[in-house]
């Protein structure tokens, strides 16, 4: 019988890669989330059958062991950006990494791969940071054997980073950013999703490793690169920090008297964790180790970016007209 993994987490924007790329290897995938009727879309990645959406909460452990029963491999996909109810950044970041690693402990699981991101350590400033390192503490405790991925700033089709840019670029002369000095090293989603299938199938040994793309760039530098591949000219403004962290607070006062319901495009987190640089440490074990040329920008932002260009598909068509001769 083929083998079965779980994927927490993995109809989104690294799980459903990792799903696919392990469906194509002939597992058997469960897709643990937590709204089983949006994560249809995962179906068609193998065949009737083969990769299935199954509820999970990952912040209580009868669900957890629920989808844990009779697995060979578990992936770890789950983390948020900012906290929302009760899935604050040390519920799910750091215990439920840490449920997901006993559990799959108690049950004889013998591989586990959990995405975390560079950056992580018990000492940040950021709350993001220092969950993601106690979620890492506590994988590693129950399951020493785990492969723990850092991964950069992600980029693919379904981004929110690139296409959250791209988007903001359409509605004025001015493309505002917080930290345009800070550097970053986007790592290609497919890239990621291939280190993390190869480790559920055991073929990456037990470790950690620190993923980012060929290429080094400020956050100005990679705004300046995304407009070019839109065909967009736009004055790129850098917010100071502390007026960055002003702005923040107040959309926390907002987002409070409105009892959630309004929040703003900034966290107080964020703006912390976004004056620290997020790339590959020089002696970090990352995609070199593992014997991949990870994929360059360049090859990928087109592909989808272009519905951002003033013409969408036809931008291409419309600029090469001007040059007709009459």
């Amino acid at each position: 019988m083929s083998k079965l993994v779980t994927i927490f987490g993995g109809s989104g924007f690294v799980g459903r890669y990792i799903a696919r790329r392990l469906a194509k290897e002939g597992w058997r995938v469960r897709v643990a989330v937590r709204d089983v009727n949006t994560a249809a879309f995962v179906r068609p990645y193998g065949v009737v059958g083969q990769v299935e959406p199954v509820f999970c909460n990952i912040r209580d452990d009868s669900s957890v062991a629920a989808v844990t029963q009779g697995v060979d491999a578990v992936v770890n996909c789950v983390g948020v950006l900012d906290e929302i109810g009760k899935n604050t950044f040390a519920a799910v970041q750091a215990e439920g990494a840490a449920r997901i690693a006993r559990i799959a402990a108690e049950h004889g699981v013998t591989q586990m791969v959990h995405i975390s991101a560079i950056g992580a350590d018990d000492e940040a400033d950021a709350m993001y940071s220092r969950t993601k390192a106690d979620g890492e503490a506590g994988v590693l405790a129950h399951m020493p054997n785990a492969v723990i991925l850092r991964p950069s700033i992600i980029f693919g089709a379904e981004d929110q980073f690139f296409n959250r840019f791209a988007g903001m670029s359409r509605f004025g002369p001015i493309l505002p950013v917080i930290g345009a000095d800070t550097k970053f090293q986007p790592v290609f989603v497919d890239d990621v999703a291939a280190v993390a299938a190869n480790a559920a199938i055991g073929k990456v040994p037990a470790g950690i490793y620190e993923l980012g793309g060929p290429d080094v760039h400020s956050l100005r530098e990679l705004m300046q690169l995304m407009l070019g591949v839109i065909h967009r000219r736009r004055l790129i403004l850098n917010m100071p920090f502390w007026a960055a962290r002003a702005m923040a607070a107040g959309f926390a006062i907002m987002r409070a008297l409105s009892l959630g319901l309004m929040k703003g495009p900034v966290t107080k987190d964020q703006v912390i964790n976004l004056a620290v640089d997020n790339v590959v440490p020089v002696d970090a074990q990352g995609f070199a180790a593992l014997g991949m040329q990870p994929t360059a920008m360049e090859a990928v932002l087109p592909d989808y970016l272009w519905r951002f260009r003033p013409s969408g598909q036809y931008d291409a068509i419309k600029e090469s007209a001007k040059n007709l001769k009459a």
